[in-house]
């Protein structure tokens, strides 16, 4: 090889050249964080490219789902909280931002369905708006600190599907407001509510993530569950699910959200018990579930 074909050889540039480049422009960045961020992605996307020698046909087919995954997203849809969801990315930020105590509810996805600002209902009152939504279900417990304190004028701010499988916010066949709402707790801590005994149900799949499951033989299904996001002064707010422990995607979650501490027993009734609802001409069930909330740190 002559000495110009080495010398070539040498200066040709390299993928390493090129992340460490990008990686350069963003030294000046005044915000230590954000340049943090951007340094960390930069390498691991790039990483990525080489590790798998992503084709220039792949990367334009990555970028036309991302285009797409921008134009499902509605005011009443969020396409890429499907995405992170499935990925399993929304799971590990859970799992970084709240490895609080042992003793306390351990989190999980809020997922997309969530409307802040639900109504505040009465105590023990139904957060059914429609008939038909569901097999009946009393929903109580206790709120407590890791220390086995009642808490107080906790909020207890709860949203599921309905029988249907969808959610209000996906549904304009329901009202609005149905079966999500808001409880305080009083002074001895507990909150009670009656619900709907909750279904698997499928994750939106009209959309690029349906697309991208259906591609690698995923199934969209999540596991049967409430949600819950619980809340009060001076302690740690947490975002969980009541996971309906006969739900058959308990091992197959689409969103990877089960954790075994938060799979629980529903116990059925029969229409003829003390305490049924009014009305009822089928089973209706019970759940007995404590939150236990940490205290913030100074």
């Amino acid at each position: 090889m002559s000495d110009t074909s080495r010398s070539a050889e040498r200066d040709r540039t390299s993928p390493h050249d090129i992340t460490e480049a990008v990686v350069g422009r963003f030294d000046a960045t005044t915000d230590s964080r954000l340049r943090e961020l951007m340094q960390s992605l930069v390498r691991h996307l790039h990483a990525f490219a080489i590790e798998t020698r992503l084709t220039e046909e792949e990367w334009l087919a990555g970028i036309e789902f991302l285009t797409a995954t921008g134009r499902a997203c509605t005011s009443t849809r969020q396409e890429f909280i499907l995405l992170s969801d499935t990925l399993g990315l929304s799971m590990v930020v859970d799992a970084v931002n709240h490895d609080g105590p042992s003793s306390a509810t351990e989190s999980t996805v809020r997922g997309p369905f969530y409307v802040p600002d639900s109504p505040e209902r009465p105590m023990g009152s139904s957060i059914a708006d429609q008939s038909g939504s569901g097999d009946p279900v009393l929903v109580s417990g206790t709120v407590r600190d890791t220390s086995g304190q009642v808490i107080q004028g906790a909020i207890v701010d709860v949203w599921q599907n309905a029988s249907s499988g969808a959610y209000a916010v996906q549904d304009p066949t329901q009202p609005a407001e149905n079966l999500r709402g808001r409880f305080r707790t009083g002074p001895d801590g507990r909150f009670s509510f009656w619900a709907v005994r909750p279904t698997d149900y499928a994750i939106p799949e009209d959309g690029p993530v349906g697309a991208m499951l259906r591609a690698a033989n995923r199934h969209p299904w999540r596991a049967a569950h409430l949600h819950l996001i619980v809340s009060a002064p001076d302690h740690v707010a947490v975002t969980t699910h009541f996971f309906d422990g006969e739900s058959r995607r308990l091992d197959s979650d689409t969103v990877f959200g089960v954790k075994p501490s938060l799979i629980c027993h529903f116990v059925p009734h029969h229409p003829s018990e003390a305490g049924s609802p009014d009305g009822a001409d089928g089973p209706w069930f019970t759940l007995q579930r404590d939150v236990v909330l940490a205290r913030l740190t100074p």
